[in-house]
């Protein structure tokens, strides 16, 4: 009998050697349900001076990498250092359906709440249900909508802007 693949997936902090398994994730996990810009490609670099692995926490399921988030400081300036943003969520297709993405979103909140964050943000494109539910599970609300903010394959599409608090 084959042995079944492991239900306990594993939190952690990426490194640089990630590179290649987040950029599949990534390029695996893109739709344009919740992207604004076009699928890179497979051998585009993920790190680089704005993108780092310190600002990655990855899902690993038998050790293999499945899923990553990425949170930042959402504006550079000492007025805003409480405020987190996650800038990227994804989850490989066929690692979909065991709360991967609320493990890694849950995570990377207890992450910037360790750094001292008091908020964390997030956008989503409106017609991303599925995004959307699994942030409102993890307590964040609507704050605002940029009404049709993207053009994206001839229709209009609204930027929802999502938070929560870190305590």
């Amino acid at each position: 009998m084959a042995a079944m693949p492991s239900d306990d997936v594993i939190i952690r902090p990426a490194r640089v050697e990630d590179e290649r398994a987040i950029r599949a994730v990534d390029h695996a996990a893109w739709s344009p349900l919740g992207e604004v810009a076009p699928r890179g490609p497979e051998d585009a670099p993920v790190f680089d001076e704005a993108h780092h692995p310190g600002q990655y926490l990855l899902a690993e399921l038998d050790g293999r990498v499945v899923g990553y988030v990425r949170q930042v400081r959402e504006i550079p300036l000492p007025s805003n250092a409480h405020v987190r943003q996650i800038q990227g969520l994804g989850v490989l297709p066929a690692a979909r359906g065991r709360r991967i993405g609320e493990a890694l979103v849950a995570a990377a909140c207890a992450a910037a709440r360790a750094d001292g964050a008091r908020r964390m943000t997030l956008r989503v494109l409106a017609g991303n249900a599925p995004a959307r539910r699994l942030y409102e599970r993890a307590g964040f609300t609507v704050l605002g909508v940029l009404p049709e903010h993207f053009l994206l394959d001839g229709d209009y599409v609204d930027d929802v802007w999502m938070g929560r608090a870190l305590d």
